[in-house]
């Protein structure tokens, strides 16, 4: 995103002191999601985009139809599934589709769902990958351990359907790890990340919505808030962006 609408003022907002999401229950994601989000509203953000596959999955509709209606028509949420599916069916030849994601959005089934809707010619199946977010932020991505997590995960998966030719990696920390992916998926098979996805749908919002471009501050700048340790946040931000990073602690709920 930044990348491509360097103009515009970012506030990240990690919570990592109650992460991962991934094995945590619907109404708990919810809770969560949800006292991030107003705390954005508070600080001045009118467009918060949930980075996460679990809060996409498990919290933002419900924050969309119960929670937005209530604050005014100035301020949206919005996630990163739908801008991934919505290329899906222009990106698979055999249509067939693996997901690879956490146990959450796995068990919300919201990437079939939201396939079905898209491509529904499209078969999809889902692999939960229990440890991969915890080896890229232990930043443990290229160690053997990462290699045999990765391959086992993805053995399953082409085991369970070995006519799948595209995999989306459903979690934003995957990526880190797709050098060790690409080492163990069959040649002709399309490892798919999400960020170029989401950050290409966010441009054209951007000019569907004129009156949203008016609201957003436009410095270039980018502030990054955590409900960690700073110092540990920062670790494990250099791992994601190979940049030192200035941030502040925040509370919820």
């Amino acid at each position: 995103m930044r990348q491509m609408l360097p103009q515009y003022d970012y506030l990240y907002l990690g919570d990592n002191a109650r992460a991962p999401y991934g094995p945590r229950s619907f109404d708990v994601v919810y809770r969560f999601t949800r006292e991030a989000v107003m705390k954005l509203f508070s600080m001045g953000c009118h467009l918060v985009i949930l980075a996460c596959n679990t809060a996409s999955a498990k919290a933002l509709r419900t924050l969309q139809q119960n929670d937005l209606p209530t604050l005014g028509t100035d301020r949206r949420v919005l996630g990163v599934i739908r801008p991934t599916t919505e290329n899906i069916g222009s990106l698979t030849t055999s249509r067939h589709v693996g997901i690879l994601a956490t146990e959450g959005t796995i068990r919300s089934r919201s990437y079939e769902l939201e396939i079905a809707h898209q491509a529904p010619d499209v078969v999809v199946t889902g692999q939960a990958c229990p440890l991969w977010a915890a080896i890229v932020e232990a930043n443990e991505a290229d160690s053997p351990g990462a290699d045999y997590f990765v391959r086992k995960r993805i053995d399953e998966l082409l085991r369970r359907d070995p006519e799948i030719d595209t995999i989306i990696l459903a979690c934003t920390h995957y990526p880190l790890l797709l050098n060790t992916i690409l080492k163990h998926v069959p040649r002709g098979v399309r490892v798919v990340p999400q960020g170029e996805y989401v950050a290409s749908s966010l441009v054209q919002y951007m000019q569907r919505h004129p009156e949203m471009e008016e609201r957003i501050t436009q410095g270039g700048t980018c502030h990054y808030l955590t409900t960690e340790n700073p110092e540990r946040f920062t670790e494990c931000a250099r791992v994601f962006l190979k940049e030192d990073v200035e941030v502040e602690n925040v509370v919820l709920g």
